[in-house]
């Protein structure tokens, strides 16, 4: 027999969680209805917990196919909120989606829109259309319009995802916010040497050639890297991209990808700010996944799906293995040691209050709280430090351009023997 996780409200309207042993789904929805309970979730103790690995041409082919068929984070938002108001005032999912897809000026989320109203017209239901676009909706999206359609409270999920995508969205604004200067200011340094390598420099090699001098050792390095810079321009910029290319395989890889994040995390100030922002949103995910109903097993899985941090989804994946052995939810977080003492308190409370929805929620703002103020740290001292490493770069090899002119007599004196 094979073993089935449920949700459903008892005849008090509380809800129970667990697992029940039946042949076939049919067996397990029958044994559970029957006892008056009405269901929410139903699902395969083999399914979704504990899937195969993907090889790295299967990350990469994902990769491909999201960025040729996804949308913007803010294009979803907007979508999630005209459905949930549209839905609340009495719209059916296949008007509302019609009305949506009339008014929408992305052509490509436009197409998604018309296919979802034809296959609702088909006899599909929300979910079932959504999982036939993964580059748009994501698992955590597609199992919450799931849960909302079983449990029948697809109006308040609507409102919730509405709520929860637009905290994911104003937190991504505020981060990128926040590196978007040190970006810019990176990217006009690059320029700024590759100017120097390829028009300053070689200038003054001229000049130094035709006195023969001898010439210091970082000097004659930066020469060196003028002349590949512009005798091998497309062989250049091919090894950049090649590096790049291969910086994005080895992140694509579990172990590369590991490494990376955990690299960042251990950045001063950039570290704490990126820590913050996925307890964040952990705590949200979490949140709005225990509110819809969803079984622990599988919030826990799209919890480690949407983490994007591979110490962090390493650490949620080790819990939710113990879980299954056993352990509460708080004390499996605490053996991964990877999550704060406060969020592990709140779980804790939450899991012997029954209010780990609620909990979490308030833990989602705390560290909302933190990253906002981190942001706010970072945007008066970044500017200044941006500035002089860029100076520091640009005034090292001005420097050392410069070096034999500091003895130029010297040099000329050499050179004339």
């Amino acid at each position: 027999m094979a073993g089935f996780q449920y949700i459903v409200k008892d005849a008090k309207g509380l809800r129970v969680e667990g697992t029940i042993k039946a042949t076939t789904m049919d067996e397990a929805i029958d044994k559970l209805t029957k006892e008056g309970s009405i269901l929410i979730s139903v699902k395969s103790t083999s399914e979704g917990a504990f899937k195969g690995k993907m090889t790295l041409f299967d990350k990469l082919m994902l990769t491909i196919y999201k960025i040729r068929t996804g949308v913007g984070l803010k294009t979803l938002v907007f979508f999630t909120r005209q459905l949930s108001t549209m839905y609340s005032a009495g719209l059916t999912i296949e008007k509302s989606l019609s009305n949506l897809g009339k008014e929408e000026k992305n052509k490509k989320f436009r197409n998604v829109l018309i296919k979802l109203a034809n296959d609702i017209k088909k006899g599909f239901s929300l979910s079932e259309a959504m999982e036939l676009h993964p580059g748009v909706f994501n698992p955590l999206y597609i199992s919450l319009v799931k849960a909302g359609e079983v449990s029948g409270t697809l109006h308040t999920i609507f409102d919730e995802l509405a709520i929860y995508l637009e905290k994911i969205e104003d937190t991504k604004r505020k981060v990128w916010s926040a590196l978007s200067y040190p970006i810019f200011i990176i990217g006009f340094l690059i320029i700024v040497v590759w100017i120097l390598f390829y028009f300053i420099i070689p200038m003054f090699a001229g000049v130094y050639e035709s006195f023969n001098a001898d010439l210091p050792g970082p000097t004659l390095a930066a020469i060196a890297i003028s002349n590949i810079v512009r005798e091998h321009v497309f062989l250049t910029f091919l090894g950049v991209l090649a590096v790049c290319m291969g910086f994005f395989l080895f992140y694509l890889s579990d172990k590369g990808r590991y490494i990376v994040d955990a690299i960042i995390l251990r950045f001063p100030v950039i570290g704490n700010l990126m820590e913050n922002s996925i307890m964040s949103k952990f705590s949200r995910t979490f949140s709005i996944l225990m509110y819809a109903g969803v079984p622990i097993m599988e919030t826990m899985e799209l919890v480690e799906n949407v983490v994007q941090n591979a110490v962090v989804e390493s650490a949620v994946r080790k819990a939710r293995i113990m879980v299954k052995e056993g352990y509460s939810v708080a004390g499996a977080f605490k053996k991964t040691k990877v999550f704060p003492p406060t969020l592990l308190q709140l779980i804790a409370t939450g899991e012997e209050t029954g209010e780990m929805d609620s909990l979490l929620k308030k833990a989602a703002e705390f560290h909302q709280k933190f990253v906002d103020s981190v942001i706010d740290r970072l945007t008066s001292l970044i500017e200044p430090i941006l500035i002089i490493l860029m100076a520091g770069i640009v005034g090292f090899i001005i420097i050392i351009t410069y070096l034999p002119i500091f003895n130029l007599g010297l040099a000329i004196s050499s050179g004339m023997k």
